[in-house]
């Protein structure tokens, strides 16, 4: 049985890895999640190995990846030969574009205000007569399910593509109604989750994707440059790569003999990885994502929960309003609000040092595991007085 961590655990652990919020308030992890102080040490022990490469031999490199690859997969509940390793979000939804058998007339299906990342790949595929159909937003703007499951009994959608937590406001995707409905209809469920790992739990052996990419730079506090991908196991082999990783084949493992071209993809996630991989960052995600494991999403998921109550104790009272989701199912640690005057809400939470953002027209808070009530009580000073 899984212990939720107390309170105390959570200060005394925020002690240690980010001694500057006593003096900060930071609320913008679904811009940038600050590295905890142990992901900034193994960087710099690291780099120091680095300047030093003849003490950094290929199998403790590969090793830094192996490791990385298991660290995912542990976060996923996946198997390790279900997760490639990648530098940012975008690879992995490109390497889904690439690699699923689409041909023309056949229909993507993409909430029309969903992040970039997951609309470019896609819109690429237009040039082979593939359709992707822009399906409009409830009138809160938040993607509406009801609408792209109706869509998804059209036979010629064949890939459902979406955020499992939108970046603009919040929504997080019912993705467990999403994956059965796409399940039923034969559909391939592709999702963009760098906005909800690290802040949300997902059991991808619960909950089916087909494929899954992640930058880890925003919620689970690693460096630039590190993410990962997850390929249902089922398709590992049925997918064929849209480009050769000069790594992604058999015959690759060995150094001595790499002019012995083989031309057999690796038969697990690794046939999608494209190298040199940034193996510092990769490190620094793998022990992030062990901080993270030691707290537990889950248990992050409900101290976030705590964290909010502020903001929504405010709104009920009339001082700005909430466009975030407030149920159980599609809210999450992006909250979203608009006071009477935005732009002087921002101005006056920047004077005051606290980090936040300005996204499509809203103030958008987001709390992580680091952050406490009394922050978020102050920023409701602040705004409302």
């Amino acid at each position: 049985m899984t212990t939720t961590p107390s309170l105390d655990t959570f200060r005394a652990l925020r002690d240690r890895e980010y001694p500057w919020t006593r003096e900060t308030i930071y609320l913008n992890n679904a811009s940038v999640g600050p590295l905890p102080e142990r992901t900034r040490r193994a960087l710099d022990e690291f780099d120091a190995l680095r300047a030093t490469p003849q003490r950094l031999p290929d199998t403790d490199l590969q090793r830094i990846l192996a490791d990385g690859r298991a660290a995912a997969a542990r976060l996923l509940n996946a198997e390790i030969r279900e997760i490639g390793l990648a530098t940012n979000t975008s690879y992995g939804l490109n390497m889904a574009a690439q690699a699923l058998p689409l041909e023309a007339g056949d229909v993507v299906l993409i909430s029309d205000r969903e992040f970039p990342a997951n609309v470019y790949p896609w819109m690429m595929l237009q040039r082979r007569g593939i359709v992707v159909e822009l399906a409009p937003t409830a009138p809160e703007g938040w993607p509406d399910e009801d609408l792209l499951i109706e869509r998804l009994a059209d036979p010629k959608v064949r890939v459902l593509a979406i955020s499992m937590v939108q970046f603009s406001n919040g929504h997080r995707a019912d993705l467990a109604r999403l994956s059965a409905a796409t399940r039923a209809n034969g559909v391939y469920l592709v999702v963009d989750a760098i906005q909800g790992l690290g802040q949300l739990p997902l059991d991808v052996r619960e909950t089916e994707v087909d494929i899954l990419s992640a930058g880890a730079q925003k919620w689970l506090l690693s460096p630039w440059g590190s993410g990962f991908f997850y390929v249902r196991r089922e398709l590992l082999e049925v997918l064929q790569p849209g480009f050769a990783g000069w790594m992604a084949f058999a015959g690759t493992d060995d150094f001595s003999k790499l002019t012995a071209y083989d031309a057999t993809f690796h038969t697990d996630a690794r046939r999608f990885e494209m190298v040199t991989l940034p193996f510092q960052d990769i490190l620094g995600m793998t022990t992030s994502l062990g901080l993270l494991d030691e707290l537990g999403v889950g248990a992050i998921a409900e101290h976030v929960a705590r964290v909010q109550e502020p903001l929504r104790a405010a709104a009920d009272r009339g001082a700005f309003t909430i466009v975030s989701p407030s149920d159980d199912v599609h809210r999450s640690a992006i909250v979203c609000i608009r006071p009477p005057d935005v732009q002087r809400a921002f101005a006056t939470l920047k004077a005051a040092g606290i980090a936040c953002s300005l996204r499509e027209g809203s103030l958008r808070l987001s709390p992580h595991w680091f952050n406490t009530v009394d922050e978020v009580e102050r920023v409701v000073e602040l705004i409302a007085g």
